[in-house]
């Protein structure tokens, strides 16, 4: 009896719900269960990543790899980044290419080479050589060698190259332009424009055969500053007159506006190929430019007490010291 009972109970039960579902009600449809919610929920963020898919494959969002979007990639890394080029503060060996004062000229004797104190390679002067490479390797010159030549003009610099490439140095450094603007007039000088053709094919060809190599290029002495020291020495003025020069150190003594303006121009003109050493230097990632030489006003215990022009053993020092502040620069 009891069963039946409840069987009974459980019947009519069911019949109400029927008929609360069947019989309309003026209140509003109850809220879905939390299971129907998930369900619908899932349904329509199917369709809204479809979409987006769609409309991703049509172009209309940006991927993360479009590179006009900011922020990184999937890889991690920046849209167009490129590989770093890191300066080395400590190459291994050494090639200098340039003119008389790379070869140390009237450094040790009157009109004559002295490389062992030239302020890139030399053995016997705290040369760059000496700084930057182990006490034995700079001592032995295994790993340093000097291409300079005295009287050497910007054209010259491709033969010199073309020498150190056979080393395959891991730095290079130039000191060009000097004998550019010594010539017998001042309307033998080569050209800006010349210099800027020259210069710029001569470093294209170092990095055609040296593509690692690092440059350091020194800027043009201050050749009027030079003059303003040297004519203080009467022996001095005596040898400029030999030949040394004669653009700038001609006829020294001579203040009339004609002599002024001759040296002027030459100052003007060694400016113009230390901008051009910059603008085309600039353009190369492992290139070193160096105002320093230019700025630098040397003294007269720093020039050759053989023609008070060229650096004497203290200048060649003063050189290596701002070669080796540039180059060891971070």
């Amino acid at each position: 009896m009891r069963v039946s009972a409840t069987r009974r109970k459980r019947s009519a039960a069911a019949s109400s719900t029927t008929r609360t579902i069947v019989r309309p009600s003026p209140r509003p449809s109850p809220r879905p269960s939390p299971r129907t919610a998930g369900r619908t929920a899932g349904r329509t963020g199917m369709v809204l990543f479809t979409t987006a898919a769609v409309l991703s494959s049509a172009g209309c969002f940006g991927s993360s790899d479009d590179p006009s979007r900011h922020g990184p990639t999937r890889a991690g890394k920046t849209p167009g980044a490129k590989r770093s080029i890191v300066w080395n503060t400590r190459p291994t060996s050494i090639a200098s290419l340039g003119d008389s004062i790379t070869r140390g000229f009237d450094a040790c004797s009157v009109l004559s080479d002295c490389p062992e104190v030239s302020w890139s390679t030399g053995t016997d002067v705290r040369s760059l050589a000496q700084r930057l490479l182990p006490s034995a390797t700079a001592d032995a010159g295994t790993h340093a060698w000097n291409f300079a030549k005295t009287g050497a003009v910007v054209a010259d610099l491709p033969g010199q190259i073309e020498a150190a490439a056979a080393r395959k140095p891991k730095l290079i450094t130039v000191m060009i332009g000097a004998n550019d603007a010594c010539r017998d007039s001042v309307d033998d000088m080569t050209s800006a424009e010349q210099f800027r053709t020259t210069f710029t094919s001569a470093l294209t060809r170092l990095r055609r055969d040296l593509p690692k190599t690092q440059v350091y290029v020194a800027s043009v002495p201050d050749l009027k500053r030079l003059w303003s020291e040297g004519r203080k020495n009467v022996f001095g003025r005596q040898i400029w007159k030999l030949g040394i020069c004669p653009s700038m150190l001609k006829d020294s003594q001579d203040l009339d506006a004609a002599s002024n303006d001759r040296r002027q121009r030459v100052a003007d003109r060694v400016t113009e190929y230390n901008k051009v050493l910059k603008d085309v230097c600039g353009r190369d990632v492992l290139c070193r430019f160096d105002p320093a030489v230019h700025e630098y006003r040397f003294t007269t215990h720093e020039l050759s007490k053989w023609d008070w022009f060229h650096p004497s053993k203290a200048g060649q020092a003063q050189l290596a010291n701002m070669a080796y502040r540039r180059i060891t620069a971070p």
